[in-house]
């Protein structure tokens, strides 16, 4: 399905339907603030697998993120960190970053992974928010991009689509997206460390 939705006053119809297809266990390619993303409920295994099946990757090894709609799921899903990572991240976020955190027990028994960390979104697009503030549960990600290269269908929901179609269950349009994913930050040790400049520019 290639759904259109507002960017800007996402209806919340078509946000509710988007929600009833990831409870559902579908997988759907979304607009984040950097480059589409491909999602679906980080509860729904199946729907883990199939994401990792389109983009060719190991599950079990795979540098998957959670897309959230704030800070408040970071209790769930990561260990305890320190403030000044705390204070960095609520700077920077709602934004085109993605953080990596220590992963709590849970996350190795959602993705059925040896993962000890977890990449941490909270994209500033009010598709992507309304989506996980509607589901009431962050949802699985991992961008488009297979290699460096840039490719039309990245950027144009059309392009997608006609890419996409028989793999995933929605393919929502929210207009273009961008060529740069997100800049990628460490915090594992403690320490703030840059591993992929991206579109975001962090300030400490």
């Amino acid at each position: 399905m290639f759904l259109k939705i507002h960017p800007d006053n996402p209806e919340p119809r078509k946000i509710k339907q988007v929600v009833e297809c990831l409870q559902d266990g579908g997988v759907i390619i979304y607009p984040t603030d950097t480059i589409y993303g491909i999602g679906c409920d980080i509860n729904k295994l199946r729907a883990v697998e199939r994401v990792c099946k389109i983009r060719g990757i190991d599950p079990k090894k795979a540098n998957l993120s959670f897309v959230c709609k704030d800070l408040s799921h970071l209790a769930d899903y990561t260990l305890n960190f320190d403030k000044t990572v705390y204070k960095v991240m609520n700077k920077h976020l709602p934004g085109p970053f993605t953080f990596i955190l220590k992963a709590s027990n849970i996350v190795p028994k959602l993705l059925k992974s040896k993962k000890k960390t977890v990449g941490i979104r909270v994209p500033d697009n009010n598709i992507a928010l309304d989506i996980v503030r509607t589901l009431e549960y962050p949802i699985l990600s991992t961008s488009l991009r297979k290699d460096d290269d840039i490719v039309e269908y990245e950027t144009d929901p059309e392009e997608i689509y006609h890419q996409y179609q028989n793999e995933v269950d929605i393919v929502i349009d929210g207009g273009y997206g961008k060529n740069l994913a997100s800049t990628v930050v460490n915090c594992v040790e403690g320490e703030i460390e840059i591993l992929r400049q991206g579109a975001g520019e962090l300030i400490l």
